[in-house]
């Protein structure tokens, strides 16, 4: 069953969040991921929760998931989110309750 890695960021860095927008979506394919939601326009519906920038993005499952945020083929791009931007990132299995 598929997993989500989601991601609330807050860009400080523009000019280096820039080359993270360039190396992370090889890494995700890689592992089997794609994004569906990187950016966009943001509606706060209920709720106090004010995210800057969402990112969301689809794997086939929680290893591959996993394996990914953890990858030296990501550790580059994650090297320069964590130094552009600050960011809170969960992971969350797709699977349905039975």
């Amino acid at each position: 069953m598929s997993a989500y890695i989601i991601s609330d960021i807050e860009i400080h860095d523009a000019e280096s969040f820039e080359r993270y927008k360039v190396l992370s979506p090889p890494s995700v394919a890689k592992y089997g991921g794609r994004f569906l939601v990187r950016g966009g326009a943001l509606e706060r519906q209920e709720g106090d929760w004010a995210p800057k920038r969402l990112a969301v993005l689809e794997f086939p499952d929680m290893l591959a998931a996993r394996s990914w945020i953890n990858s030296v083929d990501y550790a580059e791009a994650k090297r320069v989110r964590q130094a552009s931007a600050t960011s809170s990132i969960v992971l969350v299995d797709g699977d349905p309750p039975a």
